[in-house]
C-alpha cells in the first residue's frame, strides 16, 4: 500500500463513514481506477467505520474514527503506485462532500 494521507473533519464520523460509502457522493471523491466495479466497497464494516474498494489497480482502504470536538479522524490508503498527494486530493474532495451532505440534509 502506498503512505496513507489523513484529515480531520468537523463533522459526526458516522456521517463521514455514510458519506464517503455512498454510491451516489463517491464519483465526487474516489480515485477513478478504484469506481471500476461501480463503486460500492468490497467490504464494509460499519460498527468499525472502514470500507475497502478494490480496483484493477490494487486496494483502497478507508478508516474513521473519532477526532476532536466531536468531530472524525479520516486515514486513506490508496494502492502503491498511486500519484503522490492523490489521498490527500481525494481526502479534501470527501471533505467537501461531507460539508455538502450536511448542508443538505
Amino acid at each position: 500500500m502506498a503512505t496513507p494521507a489523513e484529515r480531520g473533519m468537523s463533522a459526526p464520523p458516522e456521517v463521514v463513514f455514510s458519506t464517503a460509502t455512498d454510491p451516489d457522493r463517491i464519483d465526487a471523491w474516489l480515485p477513478a481506477p478504484l469506481r471500476a466495479d461501480g463503486a460500492a466497497p468490497t467490504s464494509r464494516y460499519d460498527h468499525e467505520l472502514r470500507a475497502r474498494w478494490d480496483g484493477p489497480d490494487g486496494t483502497a482502504e478507508l478508516e474513521v474514527t473519532p477526532g476532536d470536538s466531536g468531530g472524525a479522524r479520516v486515514r486513506l490508503e490508496l494502492p502503491a503506485g498511486s500519484a503522490a498527494g492523490l489521498a490527500d486530493e481525494s481526502l479534501a474532495n470527501l471533505e467537501r462532500e461531507v460539508a455538502e451532505n450536511l448542508t443538505a440534509g
